[in-house]
């Protein structure tokens, strides 16, 4: 398998994540952001939309951080990290769609805004409140719960984790969120987890 990857991109680091606790191996692409590399003929072939991560494992490409997650996880993880009953899906899924919508537009946008000097989506503290959001309500469900969707890790937690774990380089401390930072180390304890 190649997964295509920006260093530093938090979306390839969540795809990195789940192959490295599956522990499957893989070939790592990296692209080189300044030339835009992703932006080229040669990588619009992989992926029409320009963006990273995306995976072609023996000839079947997937594009997207939550369809890449999805794809590793049914195919190596079975339904450990992606169950297949219609509850326990939904249940992962509408963590996935927080990852993509307030913690992405929030607290990404917020950080990109501070570290890199350009808004994406509007002025930093509109994106630092919609990181809130998402903090507040990761917060509400891990004050009982160990884990976001289920009993047990899923690919909800790793949707959810970079750009949580970098909330503070948005300027959104994460101290008046105890169970989300707790969240956070069990995440890094769980084995075959990789570093940033």
């Amino acid at each position: 398998m190649k997964l295509y990857l920006f260093q530093a991109s938090g979306n390839a680091y969540k795809v990195r994540i789940l192959l490295g606790l599956l522990n499957v191996p893989y070939e790592r692409v990296v692209l080189d952001n300044q030339k835009q590399e992703h932006k080229q003929p040669a990588y619009l072939k992989v992926n029409p939309r320009g963006e990273v991560p995306a995976i072609d494992d023996d000839g079947t490409v997937i594009w997207d951080s939550a369809a890449c997650l999805a794809y590793v996880a049914r195919k190596y993880g079975g339904e450990k990290w992606l169950p297949t009953d219609p509850a326990g899906m939904a249940a992962v899924m509408q963590w996935i769609a927080l990852a993509a919508t307030e913690i992405q537009c929030g607290l990404q946008y917020g950080r990109r805004t501070i570290v890199q000097g350009r808004e994406t989506l509007g002025p930093l503290d509109k994106a630092q409140e919609f990181g809130r959001r998402a903090l507040a309500a990761m917060e509400g469900q891990l004050k009982n719960n160990q884990w976001l969707a289920l009993d047990r890790p899923t690919i909800a937690d790793v949707a959810c984790f970079p750009y949580v774990k970098t909330a503070p380089e948005a300027k959104v401390p994460l101290d008046p969120y105890p169970s989300v930072v707790a969240w956070l180390e069990r995440c890094k304890a769980l084995p075959g987890w990789p570093p940033q």
